[in-house]
C-alpha cells in the first residue's frame, strides 16, 4: 500500500504541475477516503490545499475525517472562513467532537466559530460527558420513529431525514424521547402491509447502554452481540444518541494500544509514534526505565548477602540469568493470558481462587517439565560432553528444584497481580512484563539461594 500510495502521488503532482484539474479530480472521486487520505499523508504540504479543493464536497468531508491531526489542522489554517464551515457542517458530530479534541485551542475556537448553532449546541452537550464514556464516543445523529407511524409513513420519514444520519438501517422507536424499541430497514421492506404500525413489528427487547458506560466495555458489547449501533440512553432511559461500530473498533485500537505500552513499560502515549516528539517519549519512557533500574537493587543486596554461598560454589552464579529469565517469562504467559481475559469481560475478579489454582497446576507441570530438560542439560551435556567438572549432582538438584518453584511463584503471582489491579480501580496492563519481572527476580534469587544453603552448606 505505501508503494502504491507513492507512485500514485507521485502521478497526480505530476498532473497538478501540468495543470490538469480535472484528470486529478476524476481519478480521486473513483477512489475510497481512506485511501486518498492515505495518498494525501505523502504529498507536500503546500501542494495539499490544491488537491483538497478538487474534491466534492461530501467526499471532501469523508476524506478529511480519515486524515491525521497535523494535515487536518494545515488544511483548516487553509480554508477561509466559508470553505472551514462547509466543511465543518459536512462532519458528523462524533467526527467533529473527535476533531475538535485533537486541535488546539485556537484552531477549535475558529472552528465552533464557523459551525452551526446546532452542529454547536451538540458539540457542547457531548463534550460534557466523561472521557472515555458512551456518552463521549456517541452521535446524536440517529432515526428516530413514533409508534404509532405505518410501515409507509416510516420509510418516507427514513427518506427524508436519513441524508444527515450516520446510519439508517437500525431505526429507533420512540416516545417523548423515551426509547421503546427498534426497527431495521429490512423489517420494514419486508413488511406484510404498508399500513401495519411500527408497534406491531419493532422489537421491544432492546440492548443499550448509559452514557456513562465505559467507551472499553461499549466496544466489548459489539464483538459480544454483533451490532452496527447500540442506543445511548440517559438515567431516565431518554435516547440521546448512539454509538456506531466503526467508533467501537477506533476504541479497541486505542485501547490495544494502550495495554500494549504499558504492557511494554511506558506510559500511555497520545498521539502516534512519528507525531511524538523525542522528549514526549523520553518522558513516557523514563518512568518506568527508572522504576525497573532502582528496583534492581533489590537483586544486587540480594546476591550480597549471599557472599557465603557464591563463595562455597561459584558455579551457582553462571545459572542466575537463565533461573530469573524463565521466571520473568513465565510470570509473563500468566499476566498476559489473565489481562486478555480481563479485557474481553471472560474473567471477574470472583475467579480469583479459580485462575490461582488452574495457574498451580499449570506451573506444577511446567516447572517438572522444565526441571528434568535442565536436570538433563546440566548432567549429560555440561558436565559430561563438556567437562563442566564444577557441576555436581547436587549444583545440578539445587538449580532444578529452583526453577520448579521459581514457575510455580511466578506463574501465580503472574496471575494474581492484574486481578488485584482490576479490583482496586487500576488498569491491569500495569502488572505486566516490567513489573512482574522485577518481582519474580527477586523471588527466584532468594529462592536459589535459600535452596543452595539447604542443600550444598
Amino acid at each position: 500500500m505505501a508503494e502504491y500510495s507513492v507512485t500514485i502521488a507521485g502521478t497526480l503532482t505530476t498532473l497538478i504541475s501540468e495543470r490538469k484539474y480535472t484528470t486529478v479530480r476524476d481519478i480521486l472521486v473513483t477512489m475510497n477516503p481512506s485511501d486518498i487520505a492515505y495518498i494525501f499523508a505523502e504529498l507536500e504540504e503546500d501542494r495539499l490545499p490544491i488537491f483538497f479543493r478538487l474534491l466534492p464536497k461530501e467526499l471532501a468531508a469523508e476524506t478529511f475525517v480519515e486524515m491525521e491531526p497535523d494535515a487536518q489542522e494545515l488544511m483548516i489554517r487553509a480554508f477561509s472562513d466559508s470553505e472551514l464551515r462547509e466543511m465543518v457542517n459536512e462532519l458528523y458530530v462524533d467526527d467533529a467532537v473527535d476533531l475538535i479534541e485533537e486541535m488546539p485551542a485556537n484552531v477549535v475556537k475558529r472552528i465552533l466559530s464557523q459551525a452551526d448553532p446546532q452542529l454547536r449546541k451538540e458539540i457542547n452537550e457531548i463534550l460534557r460527558y466523561p472521557e472515555n464514556s458512551a456518552g463521549s464516543i456517541m452521535t446524536t445523529e440517529y432515526v428516530s420513529l413514533r409508534p404509532a407511524m405505518t410501515v409507509e409513513e416510516a420509510i418516507l420519514r427514513i427518506r427524508r431525514t436519513g441524508y444527515d444520519k450516520e446510519t439508517i438501517y437500525t431505526c429507533y422507536v420512540t416516545r417523548d424521547r423515551t426509547l421503546l424499541g427498534l426497527v431495521t430497514v429490512k423489517d420494514l421492506l419486508l413488511a406484510e402491509d404498508d399500513e401495519m404500525p411500527i408497534s406491531e413489528i419493532m422489537e421491544t427487547n432492546v440492548i443499550s447502554v448509559n452514557t456513562h458506560t465505559d467507551q472499553e466495555e461499549v466496544a466489548q458489547m459489539f464483538s459480544k452481540y454483533n451490532f452496527l449501533a447500540f442506543p445511548v440512553v440517559d438515567a431516565e432511559y431518554r435516547m440521546v444518541g448512539i454509538v456506531t461500530f466503526d467508533d467501537a473498533m477506533d476504541v479497541m485500537e486505542d485501547e490495544a494500544t494502550e495495554d500494549i505500552e504499558l504492557m511494554s513499560g511506558m506510559m500511555p502515549s497520545e498521539n502516534t509514534y512519528l507525531r511524538s516528539s523525542v522528549f514526549e517519549l523520553f518522558k513516557n519512557r523514563i518512568f518506568w526505565l527508572m522504576l525497573m533500574m532502582f528496583s534492581a537493587t533489590f537483586t544486587g543486596m540480594i546476591i550480597t548477602g549471599f557472599e557465603d554461598a557464591l563463595a562455597a560454589q561459584v558455579v551457582l552464579t553462571a545459572f542466575i540469568p537463565m533461573l530469573m529469565g524463565t521466571g520473568g517469562n513465565s510470570g509473563s504467559q500468566s499476566s498476559v493470558m489473565v489481562i486478555r481475559a480481563l479485557s474481553l469481560g471472560e474473567l471477574e475478579f470472583s475467579d480469583f481462587w479459580r485462575v490461582v489454582w488452574k495457574e498451580i497446576r499449570t506451573s506444577v507441570l511446567c516447572g517438572i517439565a522444565l526441571s528434568v530438560a535442565c536436570f538433563g542439560k546440566l548432567i549429560f551435556i555440561d558436565k559430561l560432553l563438556l567437562g563442566n567438572t564444577e557441576i555436581t549432582y547436587l549444583v545440578a538438584t539445587v538449580v532444578c528444584i529452583t526453577m520448579a518453584l521459581t514457575v510455580l511463584f511466578a506463574k501465580v503471582i503472574g496471575a494474581m497481580l492484574p486481578m488485584l489491579a482490576k479490583k482496586i480501580g487500576l488498569d491491569p496492563a500495569v502488572m505486566a512484563s516490567p513489573f512482574i519481572t522485577t518481582i519474580v527476580d527477586t523471588l527466584s534469587l532468594l529462592v536459589y539461594f535459600a535452596v543452595a544453603n539447604l542443600i550444598l552448606l
